[in-house]
């Protein structure tokens, strides 16, 4: 996960209370149950001394409505300041985290937004085809375009005369055209960094769009299902497209490891352990935490043992609290691994350049 959109967090002063519940209205309780989660939150930062203040800033900002499907998960960090950070997400929470204490507690947050993937979905005919950038923890595509080409001569005839033939071209030719414009759009969000794309529809467009999209950075999955009528076959689309996540995000976390054990094979361009990770850190040279959250909560982080460690407090915390925040700090990726493929550690680093401690 990028860690840019949280090192704003990390600016305030503390100590924080971090809240991350769920918030969907699931059924006719819903409401009702909703309170409750969110009483229960407010007791526990009480019960860990966090201030009336922030308790009902906490209170009040959980306790409003979010219009969308369920499941939405909801993170709210908050400060003697007032609310520093608040987002909302397609998830459900099975385990609540409310915490008081002198940095966020963001590990199970980034836990569920390292599985979060950025794509274009294009469903696509010989018209035409509908074109959409969507990250897979939200319920509504981030933006969406429709891409209406010509519809002239655009259906194929069967005789095999010569004007049969001539208007067979000229289909061709507008399949061909339509099929570019489409591509166009496509390669405009390939170009803006969503490069992983999924493709949908009639095959033979298909084919044209993935013609046309070759030479560019894009990565093109092609599902077999979904087309742009109105009985497309939208719950078999959305459930090949949730196949095609899920394996990017196995086949994205198995490269860190692989990447990761290499490393560690050739001595030069990772760490593993607490005690070397932080060290990293300390000098600046960690490009992707590699984390398991679970078992880096175990372990403690004493910052005032590592000299020249910065995370905005000398308080001892979690290991997996000071590490996020090293990370957010200094501008490091984190990923979510188990620790049994760290060789048993919490954590481990992937470094931007060797430099001996």
């Amino acid at each position: 996960m990028d860690t840019s959109t949280l090192s704003k967090v990390y600016q305030s002063d503390g100590p924080f209370a971090t809240v991350l519940v769920d918030v969907g209205h699931e059924s006719e309780n819903g409401a009702h149950e909703h309170e409750l989660r969110v009483r229960a939150a407010r007791e526990a930062l009480r019960e860990q001394g966090a201030p009336e203040g922030v308790v009902t800033a906490v209170g009040d900002r959980l306790g409003e409505l979010v219009p969308q499907p369920v499941p939405v998960a909801r993170l709210v960090v908050v400060t003697a300041d007032g609310v520093q950070h608040d987002e909302t997400a397609a998830f459900q929470v099975d385990d609540p985290v409310a915490t008081w204490g002198p940095l966020p507690d963001l590990a199970r947050w980034i836990e569920h937004a390292d599985g979060a993937v950025t794509f274009v979905l294009a469903v696509v005919d010989h018209e035409g085809g509908d074109v959409a950038v969507h990250r897979s923890d939200l319920p509504s595509p981030e933006q969406t375009a429709s891409v209406h080409g010509s519809t002239e001569n655009i259906h194929q005839v069967g005789a095999d005369d010569w004007g049969s033939l001539k208007y067979q071209h000229r289909t061709e030719n507008v399949w061909a055209h339509n099929a570019a414009e489409v591509a166009d759009r496509i390669t405009s969000h390939v170009r803006a960094g969503n490069r992983l794309v999924l493709l949908a529809g009639d095959p033979r467009s298909r084919s044209l769009v993935r013609e046309r999209l070759d030479g560019t950075h894009a990565e093109v999955v092609d599902l077999e299902s979904g087309s742009r009528a109105d009985d497309g076959g939208e719950e078999a689309l959305q459930a090949a497209v949730r196949g095609a996540l899920l394996e990017q995000v196995v086949r994205r976390r198995v490269g860190r490891v692989h990447e990761l054990r290499e490393r560690l094979g050739r001595g030069e361009g990772a760490v593993a352990g607490l005690d070397d990770v932080t060290g990293a850190f300390v000098r600046g040279q960690v490009a992707t935490l590699l984390l398991d959250p679970a078992a880096a909560a175990q372990q403690e982080l004493a910052p005032g043992t590592y000299r020249g460690l910065s995370i905005g407090t000398q308080e001892t915390v979690p290991a997996d609290v000071g590490l996020v925040a090293a990370a957010a700090l200094t501008s490091a990726d984190v990923a979510i691994v188990s620790s049994a493929t760290l060789g048993g550690e919490p954590v481990a680093a992937l470094l931007r350049w060797d430099q001996p401690a």
